[in-house]
């Protein structure tokens, strides 16, 4: 069964129970990244699901006037971040990490976990961070070794990656709802693999890692790729994949994607892993535009 089928299946089921959509926000706006070609894949995506109506708040440009930007935050179950940019006005700052610490589902997507290096809250929810001069004083670098995580207090800089390539994610917690059923490892397509991140990394446990090769330019460490976090009582699921469009076409991050944006908004995944998953030798692709 490929994963067209089982979308419609999904459709389907929620459509015979009744169940009513969650809400969910993605933001931006701003970014280093192309986010005019990913928001409009990431929303298909969730839209895919049939469990989510999908609304985008986009911010002014860059140095723009931001005071008017005040997204409602209360009104959603989960928001998206595709937003690198200037700093939101203190009061949606404020807004943001009572929605959160409240029970809002949070979703930290590729370059949202560069954004806003000064604002401490937003540090605490993503746990890990990378450029905007984030140093030690950001907190430790977070390695898998040896069959545990391990957290690196020492002094460098934050956030680095070699060039882009295909890679194998290496599940390190399958008990999570967002990495249930999925294969331990499985290959990724052509992507940006960030290393190098550091941050508070409180209520956090890392559900993937992949190997940072120093032949692609990289740590030689296995470096933390999926995380989720609590904030509050708020869930937050944090992908550091998804650089541009190849990288999102691949099922295994349109996978923990949708997954990790269901758990965020409801605490459970209900959506079944399809059987053309990628397999640890092999990426699977589904070419935008289609099903």
């Amino acid at each position: 069964m490929g994963y067209r089928s089982l979308v419609l299946i999904g459709c389907f089921l929620l459509a015979a129970s009744g169940a009513a959509k969650r809400k969910a926000l993605i933001v931006d706006g701003q970014n280093n990244h192309k986010w005019q070609e990913t928001t409009p894949v990431l929303k298909r995506l969730l839209e895919q699901t049939g469990l989510f109506d999908v609304e985008v708040a986009t911010a002014p440009p860059k140095g723009a006037d931001m005071s008017a930007f005040h997204p409602d935050f209360k009104a959603f179950d989960v928001v998206v971040s595709n937003y690198n940019g200037d700093a939101w006005p203190a009061a949606t700052q404020a807004a943001f990490e009572a929605y959160v610490r409240g029970g809002g589902g949070f979703v930290v997507y590729h370059a949202a976990d560069n954004a806003f290096p000064e604002w401490a809250q937003y540090n605490e929810m993503i746990g890990l961070g990378g450029w905007g001069n984030r140093k030690e004083s950001a907190g430790p670098y977070v390695r898998y070794r040896e069959g545990k995580i391990v957290a690196e207090n020492k002094p460098g800089p934050s956030g680095h990656h070699g060039k882009a390539h295909e890679f194998r994610v290496e599940i390190r917690d399958s008990a999570h709802p967002i990495t249930a059923g999925l294969p331990r490892q499985w290959m990724h397509a052509q992507d940006e693999l960030y290393d190098s991140l550091r941050g508070p990394a409180r209520n956090m446990t890392v559900l993937a890692t992949a190997f940072s090769d120093t032949s692609t330019g990289g740590t030689g460490e296995h470096e933390p790729i999926l995380m989720v976090l609590s904030y509050g009582k708020g869930r937050i699921f944090h992908t550091t994949l998804g650089h541009y469009l190849p990288a999102l076409e691949c099922l295994g991050f349109a996978v923990t994607f949708q997954r990790g944006v269901e758990w965020a908004a409801t605490g459970q995944v209900t959506q079944p892993v399809p059987e053309d998953f990628p397999t640890p030798t092999g990426v699977r692709s589904r070419p935008l535009g289609r099903d």
